[in-house]
């Protein structure tokens, strides 16, 4: 599968020769990465524990270099900014980042101060923050916690609170490091449709590491696969996913492409939803339904 497939000339973010080698460690992390990402593209990476998934993308949002020391090389392009050579503060006006632990970046008082405090960082205007808070926590309906203490909150909420204050930056691109891990089923599917929703209303390049490829694969545009630091593949879903090989580098193959493999429905139908599937088997239902008895 081809590195470039699916990219276009939008360039939002473009990543060549990214070698890193944590402070300390023998070993490279990302050993020469060149990736291209589109304005407006939702990627899944995926791959092992300890593959470089993580590390990628902080090599995105600024925290590699500029908060983990280490040996770095290679150019990484943000919105036409050189990442390595840009302030922290104005690369998150242009890159949002949600940590797998939502408690890692909800530390104040009241939900709606929570989402300000980015913002009041930046300087922005106290009106203009009290317009951006009441958007953001309409926009991942949760007005009616504005006043909660985090610690309150069910982990569903808590990750939805960090969203909001990430969306009130308006970034142009939102990284999310593995955010369904702590959910269960039910919150995370209603998460990654957050997601989804937030993709379409505000056209942002979305990012996503992810190992329950079944909840993320149906929204996503590629699935890139990083292993021993390397980008191993990089495709759309359904070509990444009825890939026998990707299993190699960790990338678990979801009970809907499992199953449907078990189904006569030849190579043109290739499932990565259950709305799919049932689609396909209610067509053929017909389909035998119609046809005369001999």
């Amino acid at each position: 599968m081809s590195q470039e497939s699916r990219v276009g000339p939008n360039e939002i973010i473009t990543i060549g020769g990214l070698s890193y080698r944590y402070y300390g460690s023998a070993q490279l992390v990302l050993k020469n990465i060149d990736l291209r990402v589109s304005a407006g593209e939702i990627i899944v990476v995926a791959g092992k524990s300890g593959s470089g998934k993580s590390t990628l993308l902080r090599a995105i949002n600024g925290l590699i270099p500029h908060q983990h020391s280490g040996d770095y090389s290679g150019s990484v392009i943000v919105d036409g900014l050189e990442v390595s050579s840009t302030k922290m503060s104005e690369l998150a006006t242009k890159v949002g980042y949600i940590f797998q632990n939502p408690e890692n970046q909800i530390f104040m008082f009241s939900v709606e101060r929570d989402i300000g405090f980015g913002l009041e960082n930046l300087g922005v205007p106290r009106r203009e923050i009290r317009e951006r808070v009441d958007w953001a926590m309409e926009t991942l309906g949760i007005k009616h916690l504005a006043l909660r203490a985090p610690h309150e909150l069910s982990d569903g909420q808590k990750q939805r609170v960090a969203i909001a204050g990430v969306i009130a930056m308006r970034p142009k691109i939102l990284i999310l490091d593995e955010p369904t891990s702590l959910l269960d089923p039910f919150t995370a599917k209603g998460l990654v449709k957050v997601v989804r929703d937030l993709h379409d209303s505000l056209g942002i390049t979305v990012l996503i590491v992810e190992h329950r490829l079944d909840l993320v694969a149906q929204i996503a545009d590629r699935i890139i696969v990083i292993d021993e630091g390397k980008v191993i593949y990089a495709g759309p879903p359904r070509e990444v996913l009825y890939n026998s090989e990707t299993s190699l580098y960790g990338v678990t193959e979801p009970t809907i492409v499992r199953l449907a493999k078990l189904l006569p429905f030849g190579k043109e139908a290739l499932p990565i939803s259950s709305d799919e599937l049932g689609r396909q088997i209610r067509d053929r239902i017909k389909e035998k339904g119609r046809v005369s008895p001999a």
